[in-house]
Protein backbone atom coordinates (compact mmCIF):
# COMPACT_ATOMS: atom_id res chain seq x y z
CA UNK A 1 0.00 0.00 0.00
CA UNK A 2 1.49 3.31 -1.07
CA UNK A 3 1.94 5.89 1.70
CA UNK A 4 2.42 9.57 0.88
CA UNK A 5 4.89 11.41 3.08
CA UNK A 6 4.43 14.46 0.85
CA UNK A 7 1.79 15.23 -1.77
CA UNK A 8 1.68 17.92 -4.40
CA UNK A 9 -0.41 20.97 -3.53
CA UNK A 10 -3.96 20.14 -4.70
CA UNK A 11 -4.42 23.78 -5.66
CA UNK A 12 -1.57 23.56 -8.20
CA UNK A 13 -2.97 23.19 -11.73
CA UNK A 14 -1.25 22.87 -15.10
CA UNK A 15 -0.81 26.10 -17.03
CA UNK A 16 -2.49 24.48 -20.03
CA UNK A 17 -5.86 24.92 -18.30
CA UNK A 18 -5.40 28.71 -18.05
CA UNK A 19 -7.80 30.47 -20.49
CA UNK A 20 -5.11 33.10 -21.14
CA UNK A 21 -2.80 30.38 -22.43
CA UNK A 22 -5.48 29.14 -24.82
CA UNK A 23 -6.25 32.61 -26.14
CA UNK A 24 -2.58 33.47 -26.60
CA UNK A 25 -1.88 30.15 -28.31
CA UNK A 26 -4.74 30.75 -30.74
CA UNK A 27 -3.93 34.38 -31.49
CA UNK A 28 -0.95 33.87 -33.79
CA UNK A 29 -2.80 31.12 -35.66
CA UNK A 30 -5.66 33.48 -36.49
CA UNK A 31 -3.55 36.59 -36.96
CA UNK A 32 -0.75 34.78 -38.78
CA UNK A 33 -3.13 33.35 -41.34
CA UNK A 34 -4.65 36.76 -42.02
CA UNK A 35 -1.66 39.10 -41.82
CA UNK A 36 1.42 36.96 -42.37
CA UNK A 37 4.75 38.60 -41.66
CA UNK A 38 3.16 41.74 -40.20
CA UNK A 39 1.39 39.72 -37.51
CA UNK A 40 4.58 37.83 -36.67
CA UNK A 41 6.52 41.09 -36.38
CA UNK A 42 3.87 42.69 -34.15
CA UNK A 43 3.87 39.71 -31.81
CA UNK A 44 7.66 39.54 -31.66
CA UNK A 45 7.83 43.22 -30.76
CA UNK A 46 5.11 42.77 -28.15
CA UNK A 47 6.40 39.62 -26.44
CA UNK A 48 10.16 39.77 -27.01
CA UNK A 49 10.80 43.46 -27.81
CA UNK A 50 12.51 42.18 -30.94
CA UNK A 51 11.89 43.57 -34.43
CA UNK A 52 15.08 43.38 -36.56
CA UNK A 53 15.12 44.15 -40.29
CA UNK A 54 15.09 40.39 -40.91
CA UNK A 55 14.37 37.58 -38.47
CA UNK A 56 16.40 35.21 -40.63
CA UNK A 57 20.14 35.27 -40.04
CA UNK A 58 22.24 35.65 -43.18
CA UNK A 59 25.32 33.50 -43.84
CA UNK A 60 27.54 36.43 -42.87
CA UNK A 61 25.63 36.95 -39.62
CA UNK A 62 25.82 33.24 -38.84
CA UNK A 63 29.59 33.23 -39.39
CA UNK A 64 30.03 36.25 -37.15
CA UNK A 65 27.91 34.74 -34.37
CA UNK A 66 29.68 31.37 -34.47
CA UNK A 67 33.05 33.14 -34.25
CA UNK A 68 31.93 34.61 -30.91
CA UNK A 69 31.68 31.14 -29.38
CA UNK A 70 34.74 29.87 -27.53
CA UNK A 71 36.57 27.06 -29.36
CA UNK A 72 36.22 24.75 -26.35
CA UNK A 73 32.48 25.33 -26.33
CA UNK A 74 32.26 24.54 -30.05
CA UNK A 75 34.17 21.33 -29.36
CA UNK A 76 31.70 20.43 -26.60
CA UNK A 77 28.76 21.09 -28.93
CA UNK A 78 30.33 18.92 -31.61
CA UNK A 79 30.88 16.12 -29.07
CA UNK A 80 27.25 16.22 -27.90
CA UNK A 81 25.96 16.27 -31.47
CA UNK A 82 28.21 13.35 -32.41
CA UNK A 83 26.63 11.26 -29.63
CA UNK A 84 23.10 12.19 -30.67
CA UNK A 85 23.85 11.60 -34.34
CA UNK A 86 25.47 8.24 -33.63
CA UNK A 87 22.49 6.91 -31.67
CA UNK A 88 20.04 8.31 -34.24
CA UNK A 89 21.97 6.58 -37.03
CA UNK A 90 21.66 3.26 -35.22
CA UNK A 91 17.94 3.88 -34.76
CA UNK A 92 17.56 4.75 -38.45
CA UNK A 93 19.39 1.58 -39.46
CA UNK A 94 16.88 -0.46 -37.45
CA UNK A 95 14.00 0.89 -39.57
CA UNK A 96 14.00 -1.26 -42.68
CA UNK A 97 12.06 -0.92 -45.89
CA UNK A 98 10.37 -4.25 -46.56
CA UNK A 99 8.82 -6.08 -49.49
CA UNK A 100 7.35 -9.56 -49.02
CA UNK A 101 5.34 -12.05 -51.09
CA UNK A 102 2.41 -12.87 -48.81
CA UNK A 103 0.60 -15.10 -51.34
CA UNK A 104 1.66 -16.32 -54.80
CA UNK A 105 1.83 -13.20 -56.95
CA UNK A 106 1.00 -10.76 -54.09
CA UNK A 107 3.82 -8.43 -53.16
CA UNK A 108 3.35 -6.00 -50.28
CA UNK A 109 5.84 -3.55 -48.84
CA UNK A 110 6.52 -0.35 -47.02
CA UNK A 111 8.98 2.47 -47.40
CA UNK A 112 10.21 4.77 -44.65
CA UNK A 113 10.02 8.20 -46.27
CA UNK A 114 11.41 11.31 -44.55
CA UNK A 115 9.11 14.26 -43.98
CA UNK A 116 9.95 16.92 -46.57
CA UNK A 117 10.27 19.94 -44.27
CA UNK A 118 10.47 20.42 -40.51
CA UNK A 119 10.41 23.44 -38.21
CA UNK A 120 12.50 23.07 -35.05
CA UNK A 121 11.67 25.30 -32.10
CA UNK A 122 14.49 25.82 -29.59
CA UNK A 123 13.34 27.55 -26.37
CA UNK A 124 15.32 30.37 -24.86
CA UNK A 125 13.20 32.06 -22.22
CA UNK A 126 14.37 31.33 -18.68
CA UNK A 127 17.30 29.26 -20.00
CA UNK A 128 18.87 29.17 -23.47
CA UNK A 129 18.22 25.53 -24.39
CA UNK A 130 21.25 24.83 -26.57
CA UNK A 131 20.74 21.07 -26.28
CA UNK A 132 17.28 21.30 -27.87
CA UNK A 133 18.96 22.31 -31.11
CA UNK A 134 20.90 19.03 -31.08
CA UNK A 135 17.83 16.98 -30.32
CA UNK A 136 15.68 18.38 -33.11
CA UNK A 137 17.99 19.56 -35.88
CA UNK A 138 20.54 16.74 -35.72
CA UNK A 139 17.87 14.05 -35.46
CA UNK A 140 15.85 15.47 -38.36
CA UNK A 141 18.96 15.67 -40.52
CA UNK A 142 19.90 12.06 -39.67
CA UNK A 143 16.39 10.96 -40.67
CA UNK A 144 16.89 12.55 -44.09
CA UNK A 145 14.56 15.56 -43.83
CA UNK A 146 15.11 17.74 -46.89
CA UNK A 147 14.52 21.21 -45.41
CA UNK A 148 15.08 22.10 -41.77
CA UNK A 149 14.34 25.53 -40.36
CA UNK A 150 15.09 26.49 -36.78
CA UNK A 151 13.73 29.28 -34.59
CA UNK A 152 14.90 30.51 -31.21
CA UNK A 153 14.00 33.71 -29.35
CA UNK A 154 16.47 36.50 -28.66
CA UNK A 155 18.28 36.21 -25.34
CA UNK A 156 19.03 39.41 -23.45
CA UNK A 157 18.29 41.43 -26.56
CA UNK A 158 20.39 39.54 -29.11
CA UNK A 159 20.82 36.11 -30.71
CA UNK A 160 22.17 33.55 -28.26
CA UNK A 161 25.51 32.65 -29.84
CA UNK A 162 25.87 29.09 -28.53
CA UNK A 163 22.33 28.16 -29.56
CA UNK A 164 22.88 29.59 -33.04
CA UNK A 165 26.18 27.70 -33.30
CA UNK A 166 24.41 24.46 -32.37
CA UNK A 167 21.86 25.06 -35.11
CA UNK A 168 24.60 25.74 -37.66
CA UNK A 169 26.67 22.71 -36.66
CA UNK A 170 23.54 20.55 -36.55
CA UNK A 171 22.76 21.33 -40.18
CA UNK A 172 19.77 23.71 -40.14
CA UNK A 173 19.05 25.18 -43.56
CA UNK A 174 17.37 28.38 -42.32
CA UNK A 175 17.85 29.98 -38.91
CA UNK A 176 15.54 32.64 -37.48
CA UNK A 177 15.82 34.64 -34.28
CA UNK A 178 12.13 34.45 -33.53
CA UNK A 179 10.45 33.10 -30.41
CA UNK A 180 7.27 31.90 -28.83
CA UNK A 181 3.89 31.38 -30.42
CA UNK A 182 4.79 33.75 -33.26
CA UNK A 183 7.66 31.48 -34.31
CA UNK A 184 5.46 28.38 -34.17
CA UNK A 185 2.73 30.04 -36.22
CA UNK A 186 5.20 31.41 -38.77
CA UNK A 187 6.76 27.98 -39.34
CA UNK A 188 3.41 26.21 -39.56
CA UNK A 189 1.44 28.74 -41.62
CA UNK A 190 4.23 30.47 -43.51
CA UNK A 191 4.62 34.17 -44.20
CA UNK A 192 5.79 36.24 -47.15
CA UNK A 193 9.38 35.43 -46.14
CA UNK A 194 9.12 32.02 -44.38
CA UNK A 195 7.96 28.98 -46.30
CA UNK A 196 5.62 26.73 -44.27
CA UNK A 197 6.79 23.36 -43.01
CA UNK A 198 5.11 19.97 -42.81
CA UNK A 199 5.98 19.24 -39.18
CA UNK A 200 6.81 21.13 -35.96
CA UNK A 201 9.08 19.74 -33.25
CA UNK A 202 10.71 20.95 -30.08
CA UNK A 203 9.72 21.85 -26.52
CA UNK A 204 8.52 25.20 -25.25
CA UNK A 205 6.45 26.91 -22.59
CA UNK A 206 2.70 26.48 -22.10
CA UNK A 207 1.95 29.03 -24.84
CA UNK A 208 4.12 27.22 -27.38
CA UNK A 209 2.54 23.88 -26.47
CA UNK A 210 -0.95 25.35 -26.88
CA UNK A 211 -0.06 26.86 -30.27
CA UNK A 212 1.24 23.45 -31.40
CA UNK A 213 -1.94 21.79 -30.17
CA UNK A 214 -4.12 24.16 -32.15
CA UNK A 215 -1.99 23.85 -35.28
CA UNK A 216 -1.90 20.03 -35.19
CA UNK A 217 -3.63 18.68 -38.26
CA UNK A 218 -2.49 21.56 -40.41
CA UNK A 219 1.01 20.32 -39.62
CA UNK A 220 2.34 17.30 -37.80
CA UNK A 221 3.88 17.67 -34.37
CA UNK A 222 6.23 15.57 -32.28
CA UNK A 223 4.18 15.68 -29.06
CA UNK A 224 2.53 18.08 -26.63
CA UNK A 225 5.08 18.62 -23.89
CA UNK A 226 4.12 20.07 -20.54
CA UNK A 227 6.45 20.98 -17.68
CA UNK A 228 9.37 18.59 -17.37
CA UNK A 229 9.03 15.78 -14.83
CA UNK A 230 11.36 13.55 -12.83
CA UNK A 231 10.53 10.43 -10.87
CA UNK A 232 13.19 8.64 -8.82
CA UNK A 233 12.70 5.01 -7.81
CA UNK A 234 14.99 4.20 -4.87
CA UNK A 235 15.59 1.43 -2.38
CA UNK A 236 17.66 1.51 0.78
CA UNK A 237 20.90 1.34 -1.23
CA UNK A 238 20.33 4.89 -2.51
CA UNK A 239 21.78 7.88 -0.71
CA UNK A 240 19.66 10.87 0.09
CA UNK A 241 22.13 13.42 -1.30
CA UNK A 242 21.94 11.90 -4.80
CA UNK A 243 18.16 11.61 -4.69
CA UNK A 244 17.77 15.26 -3.68
CA UNK A 245 20.33 16.47 -6.21
CA UNK A 246 18.65 14.68 -9.09
CA UNK A 247 15.16 15.80 -8.10
CA UNK A 248 16.19 19.45 -7.80
CA UNK A 249 18.22 19.22 -11.00
CA UNK A 250 14.98 18.83 -12.93
CA UNK A 251 12.80 20.95 -10.67
CA UNK A 252 14.90 23.98 -11.62
CA UNK A 253 13.34 23.89 -15.10
CA UNK A 254 10.27 25.69 -13.82
CA UNK A 255 8.00 26.24 -10.82
CA UNK A 256 5.45 23.71 -12.12
CA UNK A 257 7.88 20.82 -12.72
CA UNK A 258 6.87 17.68 -10.76
CA UNK A 259 9.63 15.93 -8.77
CA UNK A 260 8.62 12.60 -7.25
CA UNK A 261 10.33 9.96 -5.13
CA UNK A 262 8.96 6.42 -4.95
CA UNK A 263 10.91 4.41 -2.41
CA UNK A 264 10.83 1.15 -0.51
CA UNK A 265 12.81 2.84 2.28
CA UNK A 266 10.78 4.89 4.74
CA UNK A 267 14.05 6.14 6.27
CA UNK A 268 15.09 7.57 2.91
CA UNK A 269 11.70 9.17 2.39
CA UNK A 270 11.73 10.76 5.83
CA UNK A 271 15.28 12.08 5.37
CA UNK A 272 14.60 13.68 1.98
CA UNK A 273 12.83 16.94 3.00
CA UNK A 274 15.72 18.08 5.20
CA UNK A 275 18.26 17.26 2.48
CA UNK A 276 16.17 19.17 -0.08
CA UNK A 277 16.21 22.23 2.19
CA UNK A 278 19.95 21.91 2.75
CA UNK A 279 20.64 21.90 -0.98
CA UNK A 280 18.15 24.68 -1.74
CA UNK A 281 20.10 26.92 0.63
CA UNK A 282 23.06 26.91 -1.79
CA UNK A 283 21.45 26.18 -5.20
CA UNK A 284 21.56 29.26 -7.48
CA UNK A 285 18.20 28.31 -9.01
CA UNK A 286 16.55 27.70 -5.62
CA UNK A 287 13.78 30.20 -6.28
CA UNK A 288 12.47 28.08 -9.13
CA UNK A 289 13.41 24.60 -7.88
CA UNK A 290 12.11 25.36 -4.40
CA UNK A 291 8.72 26.46 -5.71
CA UNK A 292 8.47 23.33 -7.84
CA UNK A 293 9.31 21.07 -4.90
CA UNK A 294 6.94 22.91 -2.58
CA UNK A 295 3.94 22.72 -4.91
CA UNK A 296 4.63 19.66 -7.09
CA UNK A 297 7.00 17.47 -5.08
CA UNK A 298 5.88 14.08 -3.79
CA UNK A 299 7.35 11.35 -1.58
CA UNK A 300 5.68 7.94 -1.87
CA UNK A 301 6.70 4.98 0.29
CA UNK A 302 5.84 1.48 -0.96
CA UNK A 303 6.29 -2.01 0.43
CA UNK A 304 8.14 -3.72 -2.42
CA UNK A 305 9.88 -3.14 -5.70
CA UNK A 306 6.89 -4.68 -7.46
CA UNK A 307 4.71 -1.99 -5.95
CA UNK A 308 7.31 0.64 -6.85
CA UNK A 309 7.21 -0.44 -10.49
CA UNK A 310 3.41 -0.41 -10.49
CA UNK A 311 3.29 3.08 -8.96
CA UNK A 312 5.85 4.35 -11.46
CA UNK A 313 3.80 2.95 -14.34
CA UNK A 314 0.74 4.68 -12.92
CA UNK A 315 2.55 8.03 -12.85
CA UNK A 316 4.07 7.47 -16.34
CA UNK A 317 6.69 10.16 -15.82
CA UNK A 318 8.86 11.79 -18.46
CA UNK A 319 12.18 10.91 -16.79
CA UNK A 320 12.55 7.93 -14.46
CA UNK A 321 15.77 7.32 -12.55
CA UNK A 322 16.29 3.94 -10.91
CA UNK A 323 18.60 4.16 -7.89
CA UNK A 324 18.33 0.56 -6.74
CA UNK A 325 20.43 -2.59 -6.41
CA UNK A 326 19.09 -4.21 -9.57
CA UNK A 327 18.10 -1.40 -11.93
CA UNK A 328 17.62 -3.67 -14.94
CA UNK A 329 14.88 -5.49 -13.02
CA UNK A 330 12.80 -2.36 -13.59
CA UNK A 331 13.81 -2.19 -17.26
CA UNK A 332 12.32 -5.64 -17.80
CA UNK A 333 9.04 -4.85 -16.00
CA UNK A 334 8.16 -1.19 -16.48
CA UNK A 335 6.05 -0.04 -19.43
CA UNK A 336 5.28 3.66 -18.95
CA UNK A 337 8.14 6.17 -19.06
CA UNK A 338 9.64 8.72 -21.43
CA UNK A 339 13.24 7.73 -20.72
CA UNK A 340 14.73 5.38 -18.14
CA UNK A 341 18.04 6.03 -16.36
CA UNK A 342 19.42 2.86 -14.83
CA UNK A 343 21.69 3.02 -11.82
CA UNK A 344 23.40 5.84 -9.89
CA UNK A 345 26.11 6.31 -12.51
CA UNK A 346 23.74 7.92 -15.00
CA UNK A 347 21.22 10.73 -14.51
CA UNK A 348 18.66 12.85 -16.32
CA UNK A 349 21.16 15.63 -17.02
CA UNK A 350 23.23 13.25 -19.16
CA UNK A 351 20.15 12.47 -21.23
CA UNK A 352 19.15 16.12 -21.43
CA UNK A 353 22.51 17.34 -22.69
CA UNK A 354 24.96 14.91 -24.15
CA UNK A 355 24.73 11.12 -23.85
CA UNK A 356 22.90 10.56 -27.14
CA UNK A 357 19.27 9.76 -26.37
CA UNK A 358 16.70 12.43 -27.18
CA UNK A 359 15.43 14.74 -24.46
CA UNK A 360 12.12 15.73 -26.08
CA UNK A 361 9.88 13.32 -24.18
CA UNK A 362 6.22 12.75 -23.23
CA UNK A 363 4.86 14.42 -20.09
CA UNK A 364 1.56 14.52 -18.17
CA UNK A 365 1.01 10.78 -18.44
CA UNK A 366 1.45 10.63 -22.23
CA UNK A 367 4.16 7.98 -21.73
CA UNK A 368 1.24 5.54 -21.42
CA UNK A 369 0.81 5.70 -25.21
CA UNK A 370 3.83 7.33 -26.83
CA UNK A 371 7.58 7.59 -26.69
CA UNK A 372 9.58 10.75 -27.28
CA UNK A 373 11.17 12.41 -30.27
CA UNK A 374 13.47 10.12 -32.25
CA UNK A 375 14.57 9.59 -35.80
CA UNK A 376 11.43 7.58 -36.56
CA UNK A 377 9.18 10.58 -35.82
CA UNK A 378 10.54 12.24 -38.95
CA UNK A 379 9.71 9.24 -41.14
CA UNK A 380 6.41 8.26 -42.72
CA UNK A 381 6.03 4.50 -43.07
CA UNK A 382 4.03 4.23 -46.29
CA UNK A 383 2.72 0.97 -47.71
CA UNK A 384 2.39 -0.24 -51.32
CA UNK A 385 1.12 -3.31 -53.16
CA UNK A 386 1.70 -4.96 -56.52
CA UNK A 387 0.12 -8.21 -57.76
CA UNK A 388 -0.04 -10.40 -60.85
CA UNK A 389 -3.20 -10.89 -62.96
CA UNK A 390 -3.68 -14.36 -61.48
CA UNK A 391 -3.37 -13.03 -57.96
CA UNK A 392 -5.81 -10.21 -58.76
CA UNK A 393 -8.44 -12.84 -59.59
CA UNK A 394 -7.75 -14.83 -56.42
CA UNK A 395 -7.90 -11.75 -54.19
CA UNK A 396 -10.80 -10.24 -56.17
CA UNK A 397 -13.15 -13.12 -55.42
CA UNK A 398 -12.79 -12.55 -51.68
CA UNK A 399 -13.00 -8.79 -52.06
CA UNK A 400 -16.16 -8.94 -54.16
CA UNK A 401 -18.01 -11.06 -51.58
CA UNK A 402 -16.80 -8.96 -48.63
CA UNK A 403 -17.88 -5.70 -50.32
CA UNK A 404 -21.37 -7.16 -50.95
CA UNK A 405 -21.74 -7.88 -47.21
CA UNK A 406 -21.10 -4.19 -46.52
CA UNK A 407 -23.26 -3.02 -49.49
CA UNK A 408 -20.31 -1.06 -50.87
CA UNK A 409 -21.29 -1.63 -54.49
CA UNK A 410 -18.74 0.76 -55.95
CA UNK A 411 -16.00 -1.03 -54.02
CA UNK A 412 -17.35 -4.36 -55.27
CA UNK A 413 -17.24 -3.18 -58.86
CA UNK A 414 -13.52 -2.44 -58.51
CA UNK A 415 -12.99 -6.12 -57.71
CA UNK A 416 -15.50 -7.36 -60.28
CA UNK A 417 -13.82 -5.38 -63.07
CA UNK A 418 -10.58 -7.30 -62.40
CA UNK A 419 -12.45 -10.59 -62.23
CA UNK A 420 -13.96 -9.94 -65.66
CA UNK A 421 -10.76 -8.57 -67.19
CA UNK A 422 -8.19 -11.00 -65.78
CA UNK A 423 -10.34 -14.05 -64.97
CA UNK A 424 -13.05 -14.05 -67.59
CA UNK A 425 -15.74 -14.17 -64.86
CA UNK A 426 -19.33 -13.19 -65.57
CA UNK A 427 -19.75 -10.82 -62.65
CA UNK A 428 -20.39 -7.14 -62.27
CA UNK A 429 -22.96 -4.45 -62.83
CA UNK A 430 -25.73 -6.63 -64.30
CA UNK A 431 -25.59 -9.14 -61.48
CA UNK A 432 -25.48 -6.33 -58.97
CA UNK A 433 -28.61 -4.69 -60.38
CA UNK A 434 -30.49 -7.99 -60.20
CA UNK A 435 -29.56 -8.43 -56.54
CA UNK A 436 -30.55 -4.87 -55.65
CA UNK A 437 -33.91 -5.28 -57.43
Amino acid sequence: MATYLKRRDPRATPAATDPTVRRTGAGPRRGGAARGAAAVRDLSARFDEWSPPSFRLSPAELDAIVRKVAPDTLADIRFAQAQIRNFAEHQRAALKDIEVETLPGVRLGHRNIPVASVGCYVPGGRYPMVASAHMSVVTARTAGVGRIIACTPPNQGEPHAETIAAMVLGGADEIYVLGGVQAVAAMALGTETIGPVDMLVGPGNAYVAEAKRQLFGRVGIDLLAGPTEILVIADDSADVEMVATDLLGQAEHGPTSPAILITTSRALGEALPAEIERQLAVLPTADVAGAAWRDYGEIIVVDSREEAAAEADRVAAEHVEVLAREPRWFLERMRNYGALFLGPETNVSYGDKVIGTNHTLPTMGAARYTGGLWVGKFLKTCTYQEITPEASVAIGEYCSRLCAIERFWGHKEQADLRLRRYGGRDVGLGARKERVA
